[in-house]
This record gives C-alpha cells, structure tokens and sequence, in this order.
C-alpha cells in the first residue's frame, strides 16, 4: 500500500506530456505475421485503388485473392515479408476479389492468387499461382529495377 502512495505522489510530480521522439524506423523484424510498416495495405475499392496504386509514384505489387483460396494464404504472408525486405522501395496492395469483382475484372484475373507488378499506373509484370521465396525476389528486384 505504502509503494502504491509513493508511487502515485511521484506519478503525479512528473510531467504530463512526454517529449517529442523521433519517428520509429522500419524494422522487418516483428512479432506477428507480417512485418509490413505500412508498406502492405487492403484495396477498399475501385477508387481508393486509384489513389494509392494507380497514381503511386512508386512501385506496387497487387495481390489478387479470395479468403476461400488455399493458396492465396501461403503465398500473401510470403509476398509481404518479401515486401518487406525491400524497406519501401515497393509497396503492396491486397485485393480481395470477391469485395472488389470490378477491379479482378478489369485486370482481367481468371484465377486467384493472381499478382500484378505495376509501375507508373501500368501492368508491367504478372504471374498466376504459388512462387517460393527466390522467385518472388526476382519478381520485386526487376519491378524495382535493382
């Protein structure tokens, strides 16, 4: 009870506002299972698609899926560590097809998991299915031009 008292006295001599920091950096460790710092967002719709993969000045991956895919759920985690090793060089939107049918038409996806590299609002890349981890890296590393 005594160190509760004191603790509380001292709590309250402190100051109220803490001190502006530095913003946090990207680090691709992380606890959970996608270490992504705002590099991998969910596509809301046909515009929000627009604005943040369309007119990106930088390079995005889209990951065309469905939550009734099997091997849409092995390969999203796998695309966004790889995403993430990149440290904001490329960004990568997840569209789910079935909440956005429109978008899957347009980029005329026939099958899910369907990947897309664009680059200045362009399809400059595509493949359909699983890739392991190399081949992932060789898609991102010539979207980005490394």
């Amino acid at each position: 009870m005594a160190q509760r008292l004191a603790l509380r006295q001292l709590l309250s001599l402190a100051p109220r506002t803490l001190p502006p920091q530095a913003p946090l950096a990207c680090h691709t460790r992380a606890f959970g299972t996608s270490a992504n710092c705002k590099s991998t967002f969910n596509v809301q719709d046909g515009s929000d698609f627009q604005d943040r993969v369309v007119n990106n000045p930088k390079p995005v991956v889209v990951d065309f899926h469905a939550q009734w895919c099997g091997p849409c759920k092995i390969l999203g985690p796998r695309l966004e560590k790889m995403v993430a090793k990149q440290e904001g060089k490329v960004l990568m939107a997840k569209v789910d097809i079935d909440d956005n049918t429109d978008l899957a038409i347009e980029y005329e996806v026939s099958a899910v998991p369907t990947v897309l590299a664009m680059k200045n609002g362009d399809v400059v890349d595509k493949f359909v299915g699983i890739k392991d981890e190399d081949q992932l890296e060789a898609f991102l590393k010539k979207l980005i031009g490394a």
